[in-house]
Order: structure tokens, then sequence, then C-alpha cells
């Protein structure tokens, strides 16, 4: 018999003292077995499978396994699990639950990261880009510090730094993001990032990430169709987590569609009116776009690596610069088709697995004697580009 307890620092009730008590091999984090009373032998988690696997295979009776919080959320439930245990829980409050509540926010309307490792902090910076409202789990490798040297200077966000939750050195800290990534932080359990500017539009239904956007390719008086715009989305398969540049992004429709998807979203225009017409459609949909107004390919230079890439204008210099910052897709729109072979080729040098599309899709009309006819625009060429050894 296995019992997994949860424990947020409050006194454990009857119960779970009654299985600690019958417990011969009681295993969890080190500083919570050093604040129990135990007669059982005591393992730290770093021991957890070996230990547990050993006392069942001895058959050695009951063992208890200690754990912050839910078990189940983001916890040791899920590897017991795929082990072939199958626990008792006795859960109690979450990290998360006591974070948000330590800093008197409601949270049905947050993300929730729990990255396996310093390799995913990307993807969870993208995550506190695109959505206004993220707690982080933290782990070594992805604190407060991390996060705000990261997000700085494009996203401005208020870090709430939850220390030590339900211990004796509890500390809760709003922290601005300069301050985050010098002051010195004891074990930090929580991060909240929060957007102080954010204002819902309306509640929701469904907690954490809410659905997406009924309709891609939205009416626009973009140069491109819409079946265009939607072949591109489809190609860029922007996505939580992602970090998306819209270069040339006039209007920004691309930018808006992919941070509707759920995408983080860097916009890079020269043009002043554009510029001025992208902040618009950007509050006009309550998404998060951040706009660098410049030429590329130099006003690529200080952006942090993207996962996905568009073009939109500019020559093949800035699609070299693009490939040669490795994203694993890139899609460019050409006016022509004598300029596709050369973008084709210059791609495939970049270890890019390349192909091209002509676009043509005629509209519906009618006819002044109500008879239907079909009005061809201008052929659009999009070339679709794939790393070919993804890191």
């Amino acid at each position: 018999m296995i019992t997994v307890v949860g424990w947020d620092g409050s006194e454990l009730p009857g119960g779970v003292i009654e299985r600690l008590r019958s417990a011969t091999l009681v295993v969890g984090p080190g500083a919570l077995l050093g604040r129990l009373s135990l007669t059982a032998s005591a393992v730290a988690d770093d021991r957890l499978f070996e230990a547990l696997d050993e006392h069942v295979e001895h058959g050695e009776g009951p063992a208890v396994v200690i754990a912050e919080g839910d078990p189940g959320f983001f916890g040791v439930l899920r590897a017991l699990r795929a082990r072939g245990h199958k626990p008792d829980v006795l859960p109690a409050t979450s990290l998360v639950t006591r974070a948000f509540a330590r800093a008197g926010l409601n949270w049905e309307d947050a993300l929730v990261v729990a990255p396996a490792g310093v390799h995913q902090l990307n993807r969870v910076v993208n995550a506190c880009r695109a959505h206004p409202k993220v707690a982080l789990l933290v782990t070594p490798g992805v604190g407060p510090a991390e996060i705000a040297r990261e997000l700085a200077p494009t996203t401005p966000r208020e870090l709430i730094v939850c220390e030590d939750l339900g211990g004796p050195d509890e500390r809760v800290t709003r922290s601005r993001m300069g301050e985050a990534t010098t002051r010195p932080w004891k074990d930090p359990d929580v991060v909240l990032v929060i957007d102080p500017l954010h204002r819902p539009r309306e509640h929701g239904w469904v907690a954490g990430a809410q659905p997406g956007p009924a309709e891609w390719a939205l009416p626009s008086e973009s140069h491109l169709p819409a079946e265009v715009r939607a072949y591109i989305l489809a190609k860029l398969g922007p996505r939580l987590g992602d970090l998306v540049w819209d270069v040339g992004a006039g209007s920004g429709e691309i930018a808006v569609e992919c941070a509707r998807l759920g995408a983080a979203v860097m916009a890079v225009e020269r043009d002043h009116e554009a510029c001025s017409r992208l902040r618009a459609a950007v509050l006009e949909h309550g998404v998060k776009v951040a706009l660098t107004r410049g030429q590329a390919p130099p006003a690529l230079e200080p952006l942090p690596d993207p996962d996905a890439v568009f073009v939109g204008g500019g020559g093949p210099d800035v699609i070299v610069a693009c490939a040669a910052r490795g994203p694993r897709t890139l899609v460019c729109a050409l006016k022509s088709l004598e300029q596709v072979p050369a973008v084709l080729d210059r791609l495939r040098e970049h270890g890019y697995r390349a192909e091209g599309t002509q676009i043509l899709a005629s509209k519906l009309t009618i006819q002044p004697d109500g008879s239907h006819g079909l009005a061809a625009p201008d052929p659009v060429f999009v070339v679709h580009a794939v790393l070919s050894h993804p890191v």
C-alpha cells in the first residue's frame, strides 16, 4: 500500500498522521521530512523510485510519499502511475492556489507552466509574452531572474515571487523586472507573471488559455487575399509557446492572427503609417504584438530567436537573415515567379527543405444580367521552408 500525501505547511489532519504512524517507509523532500517526527525509515526524494521499488519488492509494509501541495497537479502522481503504482492520494492546497491567494488575485484565467528544465525556458518566456497572467512553477534555471532577463525590455511585466510557501520563511514579493534579475531569491516556489495593463474583455468559461479564434484570415484590405493568408497561417503553425516574427509586417494581418492563435509575436515594419495601422489592429483584437519600427535585416539583430517566421516584405537578404536564426519554419510571399528559384536555393543552402506554391483564388461575382462569373486576382507565390534538422 502506497499513500501519497500532499502537504502545504499547515497542520496535518488526523487521517494523514495515522498513515504516517503506520508507515514503514516515508519518502519526500528533505526539507519536509525534517519538520516531521517520524518513526519510519525516511528517504530523500532523489531516491524516491529506487526506495519504493525495493520496499514494494520485499513487501515491507505501508509506504508514504510526501509531496508539495497537490501531487496530481504537475506532481509525483503521474510518475508513480507510469511505474505501475496505484496509490491512495490525500492532497493539500496546490502551490499555484496558495500563490494566487497570497497575491490576492483570481486565477481561473491564468496559464500555469511547469518547465522540465532550462531547455524549455524559451517556451515559458513566449507563453509569458503572449498571455497576461502566467503562474510559473520554478525549476532550476527557470526562475524570476531568468524570466525577467528574457522578457525585458520588449514585454513589461510585474513579477510576484513566492518563496517557501507554507514554510517558516514564506515571503511574497512584488518585483519590477530590473530588480528581479539582481535580487537574491531564496528557493522560490512560484512566480506570477502579470501584465498590469491587461483588462479582460469578458468572463471566460474555461480555465487557463482560452479557445482559439472562430475564424482565420479575417476580412482585411491587405494586398494578400484571405485565402493566401489562411495558407500562410497553416504553414506557420503558430501555437502557445512559440515566438513568431512577422517581417515586413505591413498593417499586421499575419502578426495579429498569429497572436490570436496563442503565439508570442514580434513584428518588424519600417513604414510609419503601416505601424499605426498595426497598432490599431492590435488594440481592436485585444492581442499582444511587440512592434519594432525599422529596416530589416538590421532591425532583426536584437530580437530573440524565432520558432517561425513570415517574410512579407524585403529582398533575399532579409530571407537569408531570417533563415540564419534557425526557425523551424519560414514562409515568404513573393510577387513574381522569377523570384522563387533564387529564394529556394538560398533557403536550401541554410539547411531548409523548401517548396513553392502559386495561389490563385478566384472570387465569385454576379454579372449585370444575373449570371455568375469569376474574378481572378493576381497570383501570389508562397515559399514554405522547414528546417531539415531542427535543434
